[in-house]
C-alpha cells in the first residue's frame, strides 16, 4: 500500500513539470511575435510619417451654422370669439299682436325689408279719420284764403281756417310714421339667424322673444380680451395672426379695435380685428386664436432656445475657430433678449459669420477639436 502511494506521487510530479515546460515554451513563443508585431508597426509608422509628426489628436464631430441676422417677431395669444361685423337683434318698436312674419331662419334679407308686422288697423282707421278730417280743413282753408284776398271776413277766420288745416297736416304726418312703426324692419342685410315671433303672439319692444336676430357676416369681427400687462405694447394697427382651429386656417389682418377700459373684475381690455370671410364659412361665436405681434428687431440672432446653455459664466453656446488646420471648440458667452415659440434672439455676443455649433455640444469643453 505505501508503495502504491509513493509511486502514484511520482507520476503527478513528472505530469506537473511537464506542464510547466509547455507553459513556459508557448509563453516565449507569444513575446517573441509580439517583438515582430511591434517591429512591423514601427516600420509602417516610419514609411507613413517619415518626419516624425506627431499624431493628430482624436476629433469630436459636430454641426455648425453660420451666424447670420435675421428678424425676430414676438406675439402675445390670446382666444377670442367670432362674431358677425353686423349682428342685429331687430325687436318691435310698438307693442301689439303679431299679425305677420315674412321670415324664416336662414332668409337672406335686405337693408330695408320688412321682417314682421305689428297689428295696425286701429291706427290705419284713425288714419282715414284724420284724412277726412284734413279734407274738409283744407276745404274751409281754401274758401277763407279766397275771401281775405277779396278783404271778405275777418283775419281771424283766416287764421283759424290755416292753423286747423296745418295742425291736420301735422297729425297725418305722425300717423303715418307711428304706422311704420308697427313693421319690424331689418336696419342691415344679411342672413335671419332666429324668429321666435309667431302669428297671434303678443310682442313688445326690448323682450328676448320678440326679437329677430339677423347677422351680416360677409366681414367677421375676431373680440378677446387682453391682460392689462401688455396695455403699452398693444396699439390699433398692430399686425395680427388669426387662427381658426376647427378651420385650419390662418389669416393675416391688423387691430381694427384696442379699448381704452381695464375691466377691474379680470384686469383686462378689449380688442377686436376684422377678417374678410369671402374664402372660409365663419360662425358667430366660433373659437379663434389671435397673435398679436406686440415687438419686433428687424437685426437679431435668432437661436433655437435649447443652443443656449448656463453655467456661473451666464448663458452661452459653443462656436468653432479655426486654429490652423484644425477647427477648436469656444465657449461664447452671449446675452438673450425675448424668446417665442422656442426660438431666442441674441443681443449681444455674436456676429455675422460666426460657426455656432448646433448639433453634438452636450458634451464639448471649450478647447476641444472638432470635425463638422
Amino acid at each position: 500500500m505505501k508503495k502504491n502511494i509513493y509511486y502514484y506521487a511520482f507520476i503527478a510530479f513528472l505530469l506537473s513539470c511537464s506542464a510547466g515546460s509547455n507553459n513556459k515554451a508557448e509563453l516565449d513563443k507569444l513575446k517573441t511575435q509580439r517583438d515582430q508585431l511591434n517591429t512591423k508597426i514601427s516600420l509602417l509608422e516610419n514609411k507613413i510619417n517619415p518626419n516624425g509628426n506627431k499624431s493628430r489628436v482624436k476629433a469630436a464631430t459636430v454641426n455648425v451654422t453660420n451666424a447670420a441676422e435675421s428678424v425676430f417677431n414676438h406675439y402675445i395669444k390670446v382666444q377670442g370669439t367670432v362674431d358677425g361685423d353686423e349682428n342685429i337683434a331687430v325687436s318691435p318698436q310698438m307693442p301689439g299682436i303679431v299679425t305677420a312674419v315674412y321670415v324664416k331662419e336662414g332668409s337672406l334679407v335686405k337693408k330695408g325689408q320688412v321682417l314682421a308686422l305689428i297689428d295696425d288697423r286701429v291706427l290705419k282707421q284713425s288714419l282715414e279719420e284724420v284724412k277726412t278730417q284734413l279734407e274738409l280743413a283744407r276745404s274751409i282753408y281754401e274758401k277763407q284764403s279766397a275771401l281775405w284776398d277779396k278783404k271778405i271776413g275777418s283775419e281771424v277766420q283766416y287764421l283759424q281756417a290755416k292753423t286747423g288745416k296745418e295742425s291736420l297736416e301735422q297729425r297725418l304726418g305722425t300717423m303715418k310714421e307711428q304706422l311704420k312703426l308697427a313693421k319690424i324692419i331689418s336696419p342691415i342685410a344679411g342672413s335671419v339667424e332666429s324668429v321666435p315671433l309667431r302669428v297671434g303672439q303678443m310682442a313688445s319692444p326690448g323682450l328676448p322673444t320678440s326679437t329677430i336676430r339677423v347677422i351680416n357676416m360677409s366681414t367677421a369681427k375676431i373680440s378677446a380680451d387682453v391682460s392689462e400687462a401688455y396695455a403699452s405694447r398693444i396699439h390699433d394697427g398692430n399686425s395680427v395672426i388669426v387662427n381658426f382651429p376647427d378651420l385650419g386656417k390662418d389669416f393675416t389682418t391688423k387691430l381694427n379695435f384696442t379699448g381704452r377700459y381695464i375691466d377691474p373684475t379680470n384686469r383686462t381690455f378689449k380688442v377686436e380685428c376684422k377678417v374678410s370671410s369671402k374664402d372660409v364659412v365663419l360662425r358667430a361665436n366660433m373659437i379663434a386664436y389671435i397673435k398679436i405681434k406686440d415687438y419686433t428687431n428687424i437685426n437679431a440672432f435668432c437661436l433655437p432656445v435649447n443652443y443656449v446653455q448656463n453655467d456661473k459664466d451666464g448663458k452661452f453656446i459653443y462656436i468653432a475657430k479655426q486654429k490652423g488646420n484644425d477647427w477648436i471648440a469656444y465657449k461664447r458667452i452671449i446675452k438673450t433678449g425675448k424668446d417665442y415659440d422656442g426660438v431666442v434672439e441674441v443681443l449681444d455676443g455674436l456676429k455675422p459669420g460666426d460657426k455656432i455649433i448646433t448639433g453634438g455640444y452636450q458634451n464639448l469643453n471649450t478647447g476641444e477639436n472638432v470635425v463638422f
